[in-house]
């Protein structure tokens, strides 16, 4: 009865829907179903977009892009970005006299001509933010150890493990010896920390970024993976996401420059693989809440990845030491991977960093495994197939020449003299600390003097520091570099703020209006555009 019921409803529904339909032409029934697709995919393309950019510059893009059709002004930003990048390289080519053919004899003299190249850099010595963590000249000291272990295996690759099953061996120690201080022994940890050496932060953000991204497609069939990071978050994640087709979520810091948790779980969703934390970020040196990003990660299935590229080789010695350091590793509940850096404060040799993953489950999905190609069978544990064995021991041999004593001495320099600059740079009337720093890195700003000019002046005198901006501000990296030399700093620092007070302006060559500007530019699509210039003529 019922089925008979439904029948006739159904045949009385298809004789209307027949009956309305006959008055239109069977070519528009066609095109109408078509063309509301099509609007529905251009709305959602137009509200997807201004998710992403925003509103503003969702309207800013449009604008350009509609100025770039008028004939002459597409022509006129095009010269004028040329002039701009032309300053950036300080108007003349780099290149010159760069070799573009092979010598027809080999250069029997090769060393000599490496010194002579070598002579004409610039002083770097306790001059840099960061760049150069180990004390003392590359010629001496713990430099000399690094670099004997490094010549010692510099022809040795650890794809070839059973040819150079020593390098293979300090790959695992170096992981295993990182991991015990980030956790792996804490009860919370599970027990079965695990991870490889990568050339340097970029490499393990990327591998981490990787790996969660493959995790959760197997876990969860996620598809069109999403992954939401401060604005204050290492622009790897960025790189990262370019390379592995993930939309990026920006959320803004707090006031005081932290990860907003709150932001960060609106922006949540069912395509969501991971959350960034960074300990500390590297703009302003402060750690972001860990364990409250932990907890958010583990309530909603997903993961955490805590960026310890600066922090990994401080933290665990300065919290021994004394200083109130917050949770920051595996000891964290939610904490599904981190990287830190060997060459940083771990004082290895250049392109030396850690990737931990909690357990293997994760890790498994880092690998690339290739059973089809003619070759043989392969299987790559990073981005990298053949890597340097001799970058291996000499991160191995940095930590073992070190030990527990030698890094608790070497954060305890570094730490006082961070302090003794933050305290030195408030005294400063003209100059403010950006945030309440966590660790080794200070950021500063200006209310009163361009602080992009101070930069210029500071230039000058030979520093090389950080230009920041959100707000406009400059950085120092501490490192033991700067231990003999922070008060040299902070005179210098002094003098440029009142050389700008005094005579405001830009100075020759300088490049505080291009910083000024860009910081201001509402179009960061030309922004970008001239990063990517430059660039392209610088490499």
């Amino acid at each position: 009865m019922a089925n008979a019921e439904f029948t006739e409803r159904f045949h009385e529904l298809r004789s209307t829907a027949n009956e309305f339909l006959s008055q239109y032409e069977p070519l528009a029934l066609v095109v109408a179903p078509l063309l509301a697709i099509f609007c529905a995919r251009l709305v959602h393309a137009v509200v997807s977009g201004i998710q992403d950019r925003g509103l503003k510059n969702s309207i800013i893009a449009l604008v350009m892009a509609s100025l770039k059709l008028i004939p002459g002004v597409k022509r006129y930003i095009e010269n004028e970005k040329k002039k701009v990048v032309d300053q950036l390289q300080s108007g003349s080519s780099k290149k010159q006299g760069w070799r573009t053919e092979l010598p027809n004899l080999g250069l029997s003299d090769v060393i000599q001509v490496l010194e002579e190249a070598k002579a004409k850099d610039v002083i770097w010595q306790g001059k840099c933010s960061g760049t150069v963590y180990i004390a003392g000249n590359e010629s001496e000291g713990h430099f000399d150890t690094i670099n004997k272990a490094y010549s010692m295996f510099s022809h040795t690759n650890p794809l070839h493990q059973d040819v150079f099953p020593s390098v293979a061996r300090f790959e695992a120690e170096v992981v295993a010896m990182t991991a015990g201080f980030l956790g792996s022994r804490e009860r919370e940890s599970g027990g079965q920390v695990c991870g490889n050496m990568t050339s340097g932060g970029t490499e393990s953000i990327l591998l981490a970024v990787k790996t969660t991204r493959d995790y959760m497609r197997s876990k969860r069939g996620i598809t069109k993976p999403e992954m939401i990071i401060a604005e204050s978050a290492h622009s790897a994640y960025d790189k990262a996401a370019q390379y592995f087709n993930i939309k990026v979520r920006r959320v803004p810091v707090n006031k005081e420059f932290l990860a907003d948790v709150k932001g960060i779980k609106r922006c949540i969703n069912k395509n969501t693989i991971m959350i960034i934390g960074s300990a500390p970020g590297f703009p302003h040196g402060v750690i972001d809440p860990i364990e409250e990003l932990g907890q958010l990660a583990d309530s909603y299935g997903i993961c955490l990845h805590v960026d310890l590229c600066l922090g990994g080789f401080v933290l665990p010695f300065a919290r021994k030491l004394g200083y109130p350091i917050r949770p920051f590793d595996f000891s964290v509940k939610g904490v599904t991977s981190i990287s830190t850096d060997v060459h940083k404060y771990g004082l290895g040799p250049k392109g030396t960093s850690v990737v931990l993953y909690r357990n293997h489950e994760i890790r498994k999905h880092q690998f690339v495994a290739v059973t089809e190609w003619t070759g043989g069978l392969y299987i790559s544990p990073t981005i990298a197939g053949s890597r340097a064995g001799g970058l291996i021991a000499g991160a191995w041999a940095a930590m073992m020449s070190l030990g527990l004593n030698g890094y608790m001495e070497n954060t305890r320099q570094i730490m006082e003299v961070s302090k003794k600059i933050e305290k030195g740079i408030e005294e400063i009337p003209e100059l403010s600390v950006v945030g309440k720093p966590d660790m080794t890195v200070i950021a500063f700003k200006s209310d009163s003097v361009d602080i992009f000019e101070v930069n210029d002046i500071m230039s000058s005198k030979g520093w090389h520091l950080n230009a920041l901006q959100r707000p406009n501000s400059l950085h120092i990296c501490v490192t033991l570099q700067h231990v003999n030399a922070y008060e040299d700093f902070l005179h210098d620092l002094k003098e440029s703020v009142n050389t700008v007070k005094a005579n405001p302006g830009p100075i020759s060559g300088g490049l505080a209006p291009i910083y000024g500007a860009a910081g201001k530019m509402p179009d960061r699509g030309m922004v970008k555009d001239l990063l990517v210039e430059f660039m392209d003529g610088s490499c």
